[in-house]
């Protein structure tokens, strides 16, 4: 597992140090956890498929509460959360983390916001389809809020059509698993994005961060694409 740290400034009264952990995915909680600590957050932000489904769950749970005990940690919804027959967001709340589904909270002057999965139960889930939509009235809301924002997205494919006009100062993401297999710097496939996607680990546009994630959802195994975790640092700007 690889730290991966990114550094910006901006207009805040603290520096914050983020430990960003995407796609669980049910993995084994110890190493995760270990990294984690290695980071010594300020806080810890998933954004999304903390669970896999109803047969591969436990492990991501078990992580999120350790998490929720040592910091403050804030979770958003993926669509795998919505593989799970009961209520995914009750299961994550009973973890003690904060579980932002289309709302937003305040954590040291920076408004933290999650962005739900277009993805519910009831819609089938397709590797090869395109992703449906989030709920962009909550969005257009969030955006408005004045403040230091960022944004827990799962999808990044999101960021094109739906985020990039907005105004979010930083897009956390994950969900496309660096590419799954990587060569010459690029990933081969990504769920919503088809092959060769563009958004699948590092700093679009200045402000989209996309993680590879630190679980494997499938029997193909990572290919130059070893797990990761995101250390972003936010750094306090002294006012000219």
């Amino acid at each position: 597992m690889v730290i991966t740290k990114y550094t910006f400034k901006a207009r805040i009264e603290n520096n914050l140090k983020f430990a960003v952990v995407s796609d669980l995915h049910g993995c084994p909680p110890v190493p995760v956890l270990d990294a984690i600590r290695k980071t010594d957050p300020t806080a810890v932000l998933i954004p999304g498929d903390v669970i896999h489904n109803d047969n591969n769950y436990k492990n991501g749970i078990e992580l999120l509460k350790e998490c929720a005990k040592d910091y403050p940690t804030f979770v958003s919804i993926g669509n795998h959360e919505f593989k799970m027959s009961s209520d995914p967001v009750a299961l994550l709340k009973k973890t003690g983390a904060t579980v932002l589904d289309n709302e937003y909270t305040e954590f040291m002057g920076v408004k933290i916001g999650g962005l739900t999965s277009g993805y519910t139960a009831d819609k089938k889930q397709t590797h090869f389809g395109s992703t449906p939509p989030p709920n962009t009235e909550w969005l257009k809301a969030f955006s408005k809020i004045e403040g230091y924002k960022v944004l827990l997205c799962h999808h990044p494919e999101y960021y094109p059509t739906y985020i990039r006009d907005k105004n979010i100062d930083l897009i956390l993401s994950g969900h496309a698993h660096g590419g799954q297999w990587r060569f010459f710097g690029r990933g081969l496939f990504a769920p919503g994005q088809g092959i060769f996607p563009k958004y699948t680990c590092g700093i679009y546009e200045g402000r989209l961060i996309v993680s590879k994630g630190v679980g494997n959802p499938h029997f193909i195994p990572r290919i130059n694409n070893k797990p990761e975790i995101i250390l972003l640092m936010i750094e306090r700007e002294e006012k000219q």
